[in-house]
């Protein structure tokens, strides 16, 4: 576990007020985009070096060469970044190949947190430049936006004490909650407990029109479900499928599907078009990732102006405060390459400081939609317009390298911004550590696949196929094919470090 003296110092910059304040780390609101913007370099910040960057993209591809997207971006850091885009559905596989081969490994590396290859934690030394001695404590404000990035997203890019990453900050809070149509329901009685949104659900299942798809993102956050380990009261590690929340959550969902409230595709396992059913109001709640609510909102504002999406209030089970579990600070750490150019390490470090440049500057603006005339204009409203040229050009690439903290700043939608602040600002006051937050662990081989048969079985038992006996009977199987053996490995992790989050 990293200690806190090798950490980046937090140093928190600001180039905009915004309208809606964090709170506890949840990310800013800002409903209208800042006029001017400020300009935070002067001079290119680097030497004039080249280099190669791997990162994943889900979408299309955008030409490496002749995109002025990315002269326009490598000329104003003052370094020519070449990159090697793959497909971000397959990135896991090549990332594995390319780690094989050390000498094929490119200079900077972005590498998703659920890409991670088997054994990285004994094989990062060997590969990438360790940047404790670069950003540990006071070094790091040499450069400033790498200083505003948060403790948190940095202590996600660490292994074996020390600090090798450069993170993609992401909200810590709920990432997954249930959706209701307000415009459709204007006079709904929201529930308030875990039983009031079955009875809501099954109010809404009428004439053809179904309550709700599958909820168990839903159902585990209410019963506050543990993501692995929970810390019993006598400080022994307790799988989270050994949990009475577990439990609970899975019986409360079983009560769902048999309300007879649950879309027939959701019954079938078939997830289908429950995000087009929901946008045509053909269902009343839909589980989904949060980023949905912006997307869809976007999409349907065109062609109906009073389209609108919002979450449940999140509560507990039985309708008080939740329990809401930490989500990592970064989703996404790059990696530069092991090198023993010192100027290199540091001319790669300057350019991400570059990158991080904070929303309300004219790096930020530059990075993320590329040049104005060239790839985006404003509208009245001051909101950036993308030209035909930015389909093209401008696709995420210097963002999966690195990226400033987490803002809400979908100046479009100022309604949505309100809400979603609102929201997350609330839930972050509920937000507690797991056991081993900010920890990088490389599980032996053989617990790869231990969990997998409870993923078929919770479909089973909430569909009728089998029932909570089963649950027993899996878990008894569980302990003996390595669970406990698991459970020794990490209790031995916690008891080396005393203090550690979430015991």
């Amino acid at each position: 576990m990293i200690s806190e003296k090798d950490l980046p110092k937090y140093v928190p910059v600001e180039f905009a007020e915004p309208d809606f304040p964090g709170v506890n780390g949840s990310a800013s609101g800002f409903v209208t985009l800042p006029d001017p913007l400020v300009k935070s370099f002067d001079t290119p910040p680097g030497s004039g070096g080249s280099y190669t960057a791997m990162t994943p993209l889900w979408g299309t591809i955008p030409p490496t060469n002749g995109n002025q997207y990315f002269d326009a971006v490598n000329e104003a850091i003052g370094t020519d970044i070449k990159f090697q885009i793959s497909d971000g559905n397959t990135y896991g596989d090549k990332l594995a190949a390319v780690l094989a081969s050390p000498k094929d490994v490119a200079d900077w590396v972005s590498i998703p947190g659920w890409n991670v290859p088997p054994r990285f934690g004994q094989a990062v030394d060997s590969v990438f430049e360790d940047l404790t001695p670069h950003l540990s404590g006071d070094l790091v404000e040499e450069y400033p936006f790498l200083a505003n990035i948060p403790t948190e997203a940095w202590k996600s890019c660490s292994w074996n004490g020390k600090l090798y990453g450069l993170p993609f900050p992401q909200d810590v809070g709920v990432s997954n909650y249930t959706f209701y149509r307000p415009d459709l329901l204007p006079d709904a009685e929201l529930p308030t407990n875990a039983d009031e949104v079955i009875e809501f659900a099954q109010a809404q299942t009428k004439d053809g029109l179904y309550g709700s798809t599958d909820l168990w993102a839903t159902a585990t956050t209410m019963f506050g479900v543990p993501e692995k380990w929970k810390v019993g009261d006598d400080g022994k590690l307790v799988h989270k499928v050994e949990t009475p929340e577990y439990r609970a959550a899975l019986e409360w969902h079983t009560k769902l599907y048999a309300s007879g409230a649950v879309h027939p595709d959701a019954v079938a396992d078939n997830g289908g078009d429950g995000g087009q059913r929901f946008e045509g109001g053909q269902i009343a709640l839909l589980s989904t990732g949060v980023g949905y609510w912006h997307e869809a909102t976007t999409r349907n504002r065109g062609s109906n102006p009073d389209w609108t999406m919002a979450p449940l209030p999140v509560v507990a089970a039985d309708g008080g405060d939740p329990v809401l579990y930490k989500a990592p600070g970064a989703a996404i750490c790059s990696y530069l390459k092991k090198s023993d150019d010192d100027g290199a390490i540091k001319e790669l470090l300057e350019a991400a400081n570059f990158l991080a440049a904070p929303f309300g500057t004219e790096e930020f603006q530059l990075v993320n939609y590329g040049v104005e005339g060239l790839h985006y204009n404003f509208d009245a409203a001051g909101t950036t317009v993308p030209t035909a040229l930015a389909q093209t050009e401008v696709q995420p690439s210097y963002i999966f390298l690195v990226d400033p903290p987490v803002v809400n700043a979908k100046v479009a939608l100022p309604d949505y911004v309100a809400a979603s602040s609102e929201w997350t600002a609330r839930n972050s006051e509920f937000l507690i550590e797991p056991p081993f937050y900010g920890m990088n662990i490389t599980e032996p081989n053989r617990f790869a696949s231990l969990s997998q048969p409870f993923d078929d079985l919770e479909k089973d038992i909430v569909r009728g196929r089998k029932s909570m006996d089963d649950l027993d009977k899996a878990i008894d199987t569980w302990r003996t094919s390595g669970g406990d053996d698991l459970r020794e490995f990490y209790q031995k992790i916690l008891d080396e470090n005393p203090g550690l989050a979430g015991s």
